[in-house]
């Protein structure tokens, strides 16, 4: 049986973990408490990265998230790459493994980009079945992230809140709710975000993503190459408010500022956080 995440173990704030960081890291030892990687930027036998994130793993709780795990594609689940993966998680132990409710590849060869799913119960199926074969393999519960998405399927019979919610109750997963996606899948299709964050059960969300992104006037691209826009905190403390203290982290993968630019901008993240806990007290 996989092992199941505690419904009590929230990490607090963090960063991804990126190379442009490593010096500054290593010296400063920055106050933040978890970093997450790119999976697959660490599947490897050997070398820097490894070295590098080894030196910082003793100093801090780490997170692996995924971006070629494919769990929504109709093609057998990769084995290779579910070692390689195995292989990085028993290296790190890491508090959290994750990737996205999505498909990235087709006749064997990865697309790098991550596809919507239509919503469907066949498609709910499918996935259920292919996220239980994936957390027996490795032994542990996993968190699925809503991805941004540009279309809709019209063979989609439900939201896709209601979607992410029977997948991650009948394969018995978590939920990576990533706050920035919501915000742009609401404007690029044309529903309310709020109702997006309560339609999802407060029991299965055990991290929050926060990044920036690219409004191009007619539709908003998912870029992580900005700071967080102020409708987008405004949705995170509604976040909060729902679900409580979980695990939370800024995305930068382009654009990336200096470290000490970000600390500030995750602790805006605290401060939200903190200022809803006390309202709820």
């Amino acid at each position: 049986m996989p092992t199941k995440l505690n419904s009590s173990s929230n990490l607090g704030f963090g960063l991804g973990l990126r190379t442009t960081h490593y010096e500054a890291i290593l010296e400063t030892r920055p106050a933040l408490d978890w970093f997450e990687i790119i999976s697959e930027n660490y599947m490897v036998d050997g070398g820097r990265p490894l070295a590098n994130l080894a030196r910082i793993r003793r100093d801090y709780p780490m997170a692996m998230h995924g971006v070629s795990l494919s769990i929504g594609s109709s093609e057998p689940l990769n084995t290779d790459y579910l070692r390689e993966l195995k292989k990085l998680a028993d290296r790190i132990e890491p508090a959290i493994i994750s990737d996205h409710l999505c498909w990235t590849g087709v006749a064997g060869k990865n697309l790098h980009d991550l596809m919507p799913i239509p919503y469907t119960d066949e498609a709910v199926t499918h996935v259920v079945d292919r996220v239980r074969q994936v957390q027996d393999f490795l032994g542990r519960q996993i968190l699925l992230e809503n991805v941004s998405s540009y279309v809709t399927f019209a063979q989609s019979d439900m939201s896709e809140w209601d979607f992410l919610r029977l997948i991650a109750e009948r394969a018995d997963c978590h939920i990576l709710l990533d706050i920035n996606n919501i915000f742009v899948s609401a404007i690029n299709h044309g529903f309310d975000p709020i109702e997006y964050v309560e339609g999802i059960p407060i029991d299965r969300v055990r991290q929050f993503h926060l990044a920036g992104h690219d409004n191009r006037g007619d539709i908003i691209i998912d870029t992580h190459d900005a700071a967080v826009i102020d409708p987008v905190w405004s949705l995170y403390a509604i976040a909060c408010e729902r679900f409580g203290p979980i695990s939370t982290m800024i995305e930068r993968d382009d654009n990336i500022p200096p470290l000490e630019e970000l600390l500030v901008e995750l602790g805006k993240a605290r401060q939200i956080a903190s200022e809803t806990a006390i309202r709820f007290q």
